[in-house]
């Protein structure tokens, strides 16, 4: 709850995932109502960044995310990751660590859960 935020779903892809499993996460996440944003965290040596980043761009594309994306890579590959993100074509925020990353997200769940409730549609660019 850093940040004044309520995670809506929790998933830890392991060390292990691969660009399909990391996919098939972001559907889920897209599909969850309770989901206002996303925040991706990878931190550490074992999980590599351009694998996830990969995968987040793919079903970013592939299923139409609409949510806000808040990432915060660090760890194996990760100037490969940044050079994807950044190529990408995509609208996602970045973040510098956790603390940047929680309140990054927390904002922009409250932008859209506001937007929600007046009906007014927002999008993030």
């Amino acid at each position: 709850q850093l940040k004044g935020g309520s995670p809506a779903n929790f998933l830890d892809v392991g060390g292990g995932a691969t660009e399909e499993q990391v996919s098939k996460a972001f559907e889920i996440l897209n599909a969850d109502d309770k989901v206002e944003a996303i925040l991706v965290n990878i931190f550490g040596g074992i999980m590599k960044c351009d694998i996830i980043a990969a995968g987040i761009i793919n079903a970013s594309k592939n299923i139409g995310l609409e949510k806000p994306l808040v990432i915060r890579l660090q760890g194996t590959n990760v100037e490969a990751a940044r050079e994807l993100i950044a190529n990408c074509g995509l609208k996602m925020v970045t973040a510098i660590d956790l603390e940047d990353a929680a309140m990054k997200a927390v904002g922009v769940a409250t932008i859209s859960n506001d937007a929600k409730k007046l009906g007014v549609s927002v999008q993030f660019s």
